[in-house]
């Protein structure tokens, strides 16, 4: 899949980015890497599900990709990162919710 790479991209950077937010809120890091890494895991699995369990996943990994940004939305709001830093994961997470929603609503 071609959304691959955007997806995996995200994952290193929202991870690194989630490094810089753990002194300041531990537990706000925490849920930055688990919600960016089911992205990630949720569109893999998709890919190798049928039926009703393939678009599980794909609304799942829309759903953490829209939690991740909540989380990044957090984390500027409060000052621990800037919106330079986040700029480059806003568009990789529209993209990605974009691919998983018209996955989600394919017809085979």
């Amino acid at each position: 899949m071609k959304i691959y790479p955007v997806m995996l991209a995200m994952v290193m950077s929202v991870c690194a980015l989630a490094r810089k937010v753990k002194p300041h809120d531990p537990d706000l890091a925490r849920q930055m890497m688990r919600a960016s890494t089911s992205v990630l895991l949720n569109g893999v699995e998709g890919w190798h599900s049928q039926g009703g369990n393939k678009v599980a996943r794909y609304n799942t990994a829309m759903a953490s990709a829209r939690e991740t940004r909540g989380c990044l939305d957090i984390s500027v709001g409060c000052g621990y990162l800037s919106e330079a830093e986040v700029a480059a994961d806003y568009d990789r997470l529209d993209h990605i919710v974009a691919v998983m929603w018209k996955l989600a609503r394919a017809r085979k």
